[in-house]
């Protein structure tokens, strides 16, 4: 058992190493990069016991996947594979901010998570957001992003900690005062991937890319009049009678890096000509009855693959095992 602090992969420690050793006996600086994003997190928006440090508040739902023919030319990932007629999957939708009761009509980010279950027993997953780009290169530097947030209350001197922070980091900058449009529903936001992936096919072959989803009703957003007219849940019950009436669709696509692109650095996105391959369509048909219960079990990870899909930027790890810190805290809260 880990109990010297000694510097180790991140998520090999998480995984393998009780959560309550890995907080206790270390001081503050040698914490896991895991613990440290969560704290920030909890530093950010109070700690809610038993929820998630980020993206709480969300609904649940199911549906189903199948490949296109080309995606098996990516990857030999099994959910890939146009032998496979439906791959079933759980969809999470989810509102930006770490607090619970966020209201729907704040523009924030929306977050998109998505299990696939395969026929073997082993699941695979993907997250994504509602914004291309992420404001910063690595995870060090989203705690620190996380820190200047929380360091930069009402009363904080001139010029805050978030201040420095974003004339610092230009992309950071360009995400937090970039508009974020209101959306008519979960089902009309596009969604990206904030990494990239290595994809290798059965011949060896590999393509790297990040994922994209897209909305088979159409990007539809609200009026600033519309908006004033909502509810704060209005986005969560939007979608539970949208599946009522027929099933929300959404392509998977993979934008396709080129030499120049840095697949390391999720803070600059790829330019719209990059080439898109369509790997499948998401089909979600029904709301789970109680999602508060069904999502208190539920962790997502970006990091969690099958063969012929491979991280490809080092921030998946610690996101991965930051994910699984927040899940250890409210499974102890509950």
């Amino acid at each position: 058992m880990w109990r010297s602090c000694a510097p180790l992969t991140i998520l090999a420690v998480v995984l393998v190493t009780p959560l309550s050793v890995v907080a206790q006996g270390c001081p503050t600086s040698q914490t896991s990069l895991a613990e440290q994003l969560v704290n920030a997190f909890n530093g950010v928006f109070g700690v809610h016991p038993g929820m998630r440090a980020n993206h709480p508040k969300g609904v649940v739902l199911e549906g189903t996947f199948i490949p296109t023919a080309e995606a098996a030319s990516v990857s030999k990932a099994a959910h890939l594979q146009k032998k496979q007629a439906s791959i079933p999957v759980t969809v999470r939708f989810s509102a930006g901010s770490g607090q619970p009761n966020v209201p729907d009509t704040s523009q924030m980010p929306r977050g998109m998570a998505v299990k696939f279950s395969l026929p073997d027993g082993s699941k695979t997953d993907l997250v994504v957001l509602s914004f291309n780009g992420f404001p910063v290169a690595t995870a060090e530097e989203f705690r620190d992003f996380l820190l200047a947030v929380g360091a930069s209350g009402p009363d904080a001197p001139k010029p805050t900690a978030i201040e420095k922070f974003l004339e610092a980091h230009p992309a950071a900058k360009h995400f937090v005062e970039s508009p974020k449009p209101q959306p008519v529903s979960y089902a009309t936001l596009p969604y990206f991937g904030i990494n990239a992936f290595k994809f290798t096919n059965a011949k060896g072959a590999v393509t790297v890319g990040r994922y994209q989803l897209r909305p088979m009703a159409g990007e539809h957003f609200l009026t600033q009049e519309q908006l004033a007219t909502m509810g704060p849940d209005y986005l969560s019950s939007e979608i539970r009678k949208r599946v009522r009436r027929g099933p929300a669709q959404f392509k998977l696509l993979l934008q396709v890096a080129e030499k120049a692109d840095k697949i390391d650095d999720p803070s600059i996105a790829w330019p719209d000509s990059r080439k898109q391959i369509e790997l499948g369509t998401i089909t979600i048909t029904k709301a789970v009855a109680d999602s508060q219960a069904a999502e208190k079990n539920l962790l997502f990870m970006p990091g969690a693959l099958v063969p012929g899909i491979e991280a490809a930027d080092p921030m998946i790890a610690a996101r991965s095992a930051s994910y699984i810190v927040s899940l250890s805290r409210r499974a102890q809260a509950q």
